[in-house]
């Protein structure tokens, strides 16, 4: 599918703010893009539809996720919005017919993270955190700047600040966020 088509159904499907949102990733995705020499068709793309399931009810993705197979965790179940990620990257699939694998998974992973990201999953996991309109995110100025510096760095950066809000906060950490944490702690102390 073009990238006109899909936007003209995402504009369609998602409420105006996640649509900017949308928008936002995928050009911040794309100067990311340029930035890290990674495939910039493959940024623009994943940026474009890394929410294509967020607008769906809880209710409706952990259902949509069961009735396609769509593993499911634990937490995942119990903080269902999560599951857009993964929801997600089914839709891109089937409803958006992308076959591109790296693009897939990106989508799949924006939202927990995991240790071993490639590049296109470090670029849309900060492109979703740094797009510009965003503006509540602690210390977004410096993860701005790390994110066209070193991926690495960056993504430590917002796993640390989300790690801690959550804490604060009192809400759930998914472990696969904890575990992509200290993937990165670990890859940057050596």
């Amino acid at each position: 599918m073009k990238r006109a088509e899909i936007e003209k159904k995402l504009k369609k499907e998602l409420d105006k703010e996640r649509y900017t949102h949308t928008l936002g990733v995928m050009y911040t995705a794309a100067a990311l893009a340029m930035a890290h020499q990674c495939s910039l068709e493959q940024a623009v793309y994943a940026g474009l539809l890394h929410d294509c399931a967020k607008c769906i009810s809880n209710h409706d993705k952990l259902k949509l996720c069961k009735k396609h197979k769509i593993p499911v965790s634990s937490s995942e179940e119990q903080s269902p919005f999560l599951l857009h990620a993964k929801l997600g990257a089914y839709f891109a699939k089937k409803r958006y017919k992308v076959e591109n694998k790296e693009i897939l998974h990106a989508i799949q992973v924006h939202t927990t993270g995991e240790p071993g990201m490639n590049t296109l999953d470090k670029i849309i996991y900060i492109a979703d955190y740094i797009e510009p309109n965003r503006d509540k995110a602690p210390n977004l100025e410096l993860v701005r700047k790390l994110a066209f510096e070193d991926l690495d760095e960056a993504m430590l950066k917002i796993l640390s600040d989300t790690l801690h809000y959550l804490e604060k906060k009192g809400g759930k950490i998914d472990p696969l966020t904890l575990e992509t944490y200290q993937y990165f702690q670990k890859k940057l102390s050596t």
